[in-house]
């Protein structure tokens, strides 16, 4: 046989092994052998037709996928499957759904003017406003804004995964959002999808209580460019992870762009599989820092321009050299100055910034603990703080304690070990199903959030 197409295999069965469990390696690929690999043409052994058939309706895309990156795109496959083993005779069949297309991988009509139909129906879900124009760039973010324009100008060849990290209010959705405007201005034939992470884990289970999980798969596999945001909402939900894995694996496969922020890089994230987390290493990490005293003052012109009042520029270098905060928290005082001199009519200078500043910083400066927020909480729903520490199954103390530990993992600097520690004294696990809980009660029930919100003001007040 061949040298260099037993090597050639064997790098598929690598990328093959990386992609499936180990009991489904051993009963499917292990023993299949690369009999020749003529015109663009791979022909493999398969030991039955039910080996031939079952490839045929699970793995086709994967063995597809795989061909393509080791081989070359357009490599085309045939089975020769065997009929008498003893004999070793076989016949040589080719695929029904195999195509050296390179999109969906899904049969059908693939002519340009269907796929044009198809790009049209997609609703991307980008936030429009936010463009590389009006991205103010400064040293925080200058490699981060770098790497995302290579990305938009060459999607699925320039740092693929993307991995955009930083702390929330620093700009990581507008620049996700940037990259997917542009590519489609540049490259409207690809399909570009943004999604948040928690969207995609409703979206998920959705498609498993309403049996189309298949469908599920395949639309985000025909995807040409993934946006997810917000990965690390991914943590502890297993099942949800290995949906996403395989879409992963799929898409980087077939050369499509994946995009991904989160709020911490991929060595802190908690509750992630190990085998996610190596695969968002393998493009491009990059952080946006919160921005530097120059970068301050052009976001603040800018917000401030757009919004349609001109700050004196002492006002500005005022505001940008007493606030060390997030992108979101200076355009918060913009909107608070410019609001403040709206409503009592007074002018905006320095005077009336050191008074807006001066109520900011009370809140930024105070320390937050575990034990207010278990307070506040429990005080709310009228039970005892200490409560949250007993085996206790009551729905209020169950939800006082679930509440604490979710405004404990926004706001304070410790791991979920260390949360659960303090809160009941509950493991890693319980944290992050408490933490989702949460999350989903505030999106799903009116009456729960305006309750949420409400103790989350009286936080900011302690």
């Amino acid at each position: 046989m061949n040298q260099d197409l037993t090597t050639k295999w064997n790098r598929c069965l690598e990328i093959i092994r990386d992609n499936v469990s180990r009991a489904t390696f051993d009963t499917w690929f292990a023993d299949i052998r690369p009999i020749k690999y003529e015109n663009n043409t791979l022909t493999i052994q398969v030991k039955s037709n039910f080996v031939y058939e079952f490839l045929e309706g699970n793995y086709v895309h994967l063995l597809r996928s795989t061909l393509f990156k080791v081989m070359g795109n357009g490599t085309k496959l045939m089975y020769s499957v065997l009929t008498d083993k003893d004999n070793n005779r076989s016949v040589v069949v080719g695929t029904d759904n195999y195509s050296s297309n390179k999109g969906s991988g899904n049969s059908g009509n693939h002519s340009p003017k269907a796929m044009q139909e198809s790009i049209q129906e997609l609703d991307s879900m980008l936030i429009n406003k936010y463009t590389f124009d009006n991205f103010v760039e400064g040293v925080s973010n200058r490699l981060s804004r770098s790497v995302a324009i290579s990305v938009a100008d060459k999607p699925g060849r320039a740092f693929n995964p993307l991995f955009i990290h930083g702390a929330s209010g620093v700009g990581k959705t507008h620049l996700i959002n940037a990259i997917g405007m542009r590519i489609k201005e540049l490259h409207p034939e690809l399909r570009v999808l943004y999604v948040s992470a928690h969207l995609f884990q409703v979206q998920y289970t959705d498609s498993i209580l309403q049996k189309n999980f298949n469908d599920f798969m395949r639309f985000y596999q025909s995807i040409d460019v993934l946006i997810i945001d917000d990965i690390q909402e991914f943590a502890g939900l297993q099942r949800t992870q290995n949906a996403f894995f395989h879409i992963f694996n799929h898409l980087h496969l077939n050369g499509k762009q994946l995009i991904m922020t989160s709020d911490r890089s991929p060595a802190q994230l908690q509750g992630m599989e190990e085998r996610l987390i190596t695969r968002f290493k393998w493009g491009m990490t990059a952080e946006i820092e919160k921005p530097d005293i120059e970068l301050r003052k052009n976001i603040l012109r800018n917000k401030s321009y757009k919004d349609g009042l001109e700050f004196p520029e002492e006002v500005i270098s005022y505001i940008a050299e007493n606030v060390n905060a997030t992108i979101r928290d200076l355009e918060g005082i913009v909107v608070s100055i410019m609001a403040r001199s709206t409503i009592n009519n007074d002018a905006i200078d320095t005077n009336l910034a050191r008074r807006i500043i001066g109520d900011f910083s009370n809140y930024e400066k105070k320390t937050l603990t575990i034990e207010e927020i278990v307070k506040k909480a429990a005080d709310y729903y009228g039970v005892e703080p200490e409560s949250i520490n007993t085996r206790s199954r009551k729905r209020e103390i169950v939800l006082v304690r679930q509440i604490a530990m979710y405004f404990a993992k926004k706001y304070l600097d410790l791991s979920t070990a260390k949360i659960g520690l303090y809160v009941g004294n509950r493991d890693h696990a319980t944290v992050l199903h408490a933490c989702k809980t949460i999350a989903n009660l505030a999106d799903t029930d009116k009456q729960f959030r305006t309750e949420l919100s409400e103790i989350e003001n009286s936080l900011q007040y302690t």
